[in-house]
């Protein structure tokens, strides 16, 4: 069957086909801060978020290709309660981790299955991050080699880089934590025989 990934993002094609999963890419281009707002004003958490976020993206896509199988992601970051969007700065990146410092914050990774426009699943996946105590230098040496990560990824951070180096634990699956939940998505497409079993 033919696989479509609802994103830009080439870190979640390459997890994919690491695994042996061919996808396609095709970006949803949904404004996901005005939904996500949308969202937030009816109540639902950091969460449900993610996982309609992944699920809009997925539904949206499918449209376009009725006869593939396209799957949405998405992550979110939320910290006390509070849900964080992607830096639009290096001065909002560094406001970010220096709040960040010391604390844990939470990500949330929702992941979605969809067909000709129709829902068929989707999950959400957590993992918790403790960031170690961040010297103000330590920060701005991080921000200066990582403008890419820090502008790019919701937490200012690539983990599978120098991101690392923000952490003294992290619970929870890898995975998740690089945006994608792929261990039940890969459970998914063998219980749909996308996959062998």
């Amino acid at each position: 069957m033919n696989l479509i990934l609802a994103s830009r993002s080439s870190a979640r094609q390459t997890l994919l086909e690491a695994a042996g999963v061919a996808v396609a890419l095709d970006p949803a281009d949904l404004d996901e801060r005005g939904f996500t707002g949308r969202l937030i004003s009816e109540g639902a958490d950091a969460r449900a978020v993610a996982q309609a976020l992944a699920s809009e993206k997925a539904m949206r896509v499918s449209s376009r290709h009725p006869g593939a199988l396209v799957i949405g992601a998405d992550q979110t970051l939320e910290q006390d309660g509070t849900l964080y969007n992607k830096a639009t700065s290096l001065d909002e990146a560094r406001a970010r981790l220096q709040l960040f410092s010391g604390s844990v914050h939470r990500l949330h990774s929702g992941v979605a299955l969809a067909q000709g426009g129709h829902l068929l699943w989707s999950t959400v996946d957590t993992a918790a991050m403790s960031v170690r105590r961040l010297s103000p230098g330590f920060i701005d040496g991080y921000l200066d080699r990582n403008q890419t990560a820090a502008l790019s990824a919701v937490g200012g951070y690539w983990l599978e880089g120098e991101g690392a180096q923000l952490f003294d634990r992290v619970e929870g699956d890898y995975f998740t934590v690089l945006g994608l939940p792929l261990l039940p998505l890969l459970a998914e497409l063998r219980a749909r025989s996308v996959l062998a079993s």
